[in-house]
């Protein structure tokens, strides 16, 4: 270390992800990492480096994420001052719920060991219009009882390789070992609600997961082979999951430390 006195602080960051392109920092901005960037930059009068837990997609949602920043020397702002300072620089579906002061070590990204995920889908035969894009909306009749026994295939330590999407813009990761250390279904007033737990999720996992577990569901993929796509070797000889679900019922609830 250089000999600074290091105030880390991580966020607890809560967004409705419809009007944003997703939480990575990109050229032309709109991004949820870009509004948080620029509030710290308006609160501390100089730009600081934000790092996240990781991203969410374009119209993801999330309850739970998480960031951290370094406080510029000699700040007299202590962590609690820093939630309403930034709030009054974010747009209103951009919120940070809670700002602690952290170990110089901790990190984000690096010291997560674990994620929950939830995804919503709306059975109503009409979409209610404050739930448009805040739930996957399916009027046709799912099988609970399947889509449970579809869920508890993904549980424990598996090759997820074809529940896996590529940006395109990255190397391909070659590791794609996984464990989802639960995964369930909760019966919801107007649908249902999916749950992941795992210790780590491959871009666009819980959806194509999500998509394929409904699939099943929907009696238009056999068990047996929704089994099949997993662990799967040479070349994923049963191809790729077959289906992604859409970003709208999405939500990352929280990050484990």
């Amino acid at each position: 270390m250089d000999g600074r006195n290091i105030m880390r602080l991580k966020l607890t960051i809560a967004y409705d992800g419809r009007p944003f392109l997703g939480w990575q920092s990109q050229t032309g901005g709109n991004t949820v990492q870009d509004f948080l960037n620029e509030a710290l930059e308006a609160v501390a009068k100089q730009p600081l480096r934000l790092q996240g837990s990781g991203r969410t997609d374009t119209g993801v949602h999330a309850l739970g994420q998480i960031a951290h920043f370094d406080a510029p020397d000699g700040t007299s702002m202590n962590p609690y001052n820093w939630v309403p300072a930034l709030n009054t620089k974010l747009p209103a579906t951009i919120r940070v719920m809670e700002c602690e002061e952290m170990d110089e070590n901790f990190h984000a990204r690096f010291s997560a060991t674990g994620k929950q995920y939830f995804y919503d889908i709306c059975t109503d035969p009409v979409l209610p219009p404050l739930k448009a894009g805040l739930a996957w909306h399916l009027p046709r009749l799912l099988d609970a009882d399947v889509l449970q026994q579809a869920l508890s295939l993904f549980t424990g330590k598996h090759d997820f390789h074809a529940f896996a999407a590529y940006r395109g813009n990255e190397q391909e990761d070659t590791n794609y070992l996984r464990t989802i250390h639960s995964s369930y279904l909760e019966t919801l007033p107007d649908g249902y609600r999916m749950h992941f737990h795992g210790d780590g999720f491959l871009y666009k996992m819980v959806r194509m997961l999500s998509g394929s577990a409904i699939k099943a569901a929907q009696g238009r993929l056999r068990l047996d082979d929704l089994a099949a796509y997993l662990d799967q070797t040479d070349g994923l000889p049963h191809g790729k999951a077959p289906l992604c679900a859409p970003p709208d019922g999405l939500y990352l609830e929280k990050v484990i430390y």
